[in-house]
């Protein structure tokens, strides 16, 4: 059984978190999925039991449990498992939205999860009791809106030239060259890589390889859904052979495994939702 709700974020976050999703998923016994890359940081506040990582992005890191955590961006997927219900608010964060809400650099966090309590204090408690006292998404989502309205902070601006890499990026789907986006920006290459590591977490390489694979699994994630070879093919892949191997790298299992076992009839019960 699933209940889950989309909302988008008041306008105040909107440059800051792309989209809130609530989600209740009671399942038959336990089991695991996987959370896949994505051009996103990943904030979860639960509303039920913690979130348990049994396996990380990076595998220096030893797996825990969360109540609110946020996560890095990665190339590499994670595996989550259940026992029977799970039931929380997913926040996606842009890569320049960590310094606004939580005061540092996406590429400070790399590939981690850690506990938002780390972040931003005690204030991640006072975030869970108000999302778990509110009775609906709607009721939640306004929680949100309020909560982080009012974490944003004055700081530091990135590079432009990073933040005009990325945006070529996100643009192109992952579809431009490094030495294209290096030339385009003004810099070299390597002056690229590594101010845009130290900001984002990823190299420019590897983040245009996760924004591809992103883009392959929100179409794949459409109630209508086209075929693999089309998706290869509308993303940039050189065939559907390429696809897969990208999927096995990156979500660790082939794109009609994952179709098969990670994504329950969430469509069927997903609802948008306002705040307002």
């Amino acid at each position: 059984m699933v209940d889950a709700a989309v909302g988008r974020p008041a306008p105040a976050v909107r440059p800051y978190v792309g989209s809130y999703t609530g989600y209740w998923m009671e399942r038959i016994g336990p089991g695991t999925h996987q959370g896949l890359p994505s051009g996103t940081l990943t904030v979860v506040l639960s509303l039920g039991p913690p979130v348990d990582m049994t396996a990380m992005a990076d595998p220096r890191q030893a797996p825990a449990s969360y109540d609110a955590l946020v996560g890095g961006l990665h190339a590499a997927p994670v595996t989550i498992a259940y026992d029977q219900i799970q039931c929380g608010v997913q926040l996606d964060v842009t890569p320049f939205g960590a310094r606004a809400l939580f005061g540092l650099p996406a590429g400070e966090l790399g590939s981690a999860v850690v506990h938002l309590e780390e972040l931003i204090g005690r204030r991640a408690g006072e975030w869970l009791d108000r999302l778990r006292s509110a009775p609906t998404w709607a009721a939640r989502f306004a929680v949100l809106d309020d909560v982080l309205a009012g974490a944003v902070v004055d700081g530091p601006p990135p590079p432009a030239e990073v933040v005009r890499a990325w945006d070529r990026l996100v643009t192109t789907g992952g579809g431009i060259e490094v030495a294209a986006l290096a030339q385009e920006v003004g810099w070299s290459r390597r002056h690229l890589a590594q101010r845009f590591q130290e900001e984002i977490g990823l190299a420019p390489k590897v983040a245009g390889r996760v924004l591809r694979f992103d883009r392959a699994t929100s179409l794949l994630r459409r109630a209508v859904r086209p075929g693999l070879a089309d998706v290869a093919a509308v993303c940039g892949y050189y065939d559907q052979a390429h696809l897969t191997r990208d999927f096995r790298e990156l979500a660790g299992l082939t794109p009609t495994a994952w179709l098969a076992e990670e994504l329950p009839s969430v469509q069927d019960a997903t609802v948008s939702v306002s705040a307002s």
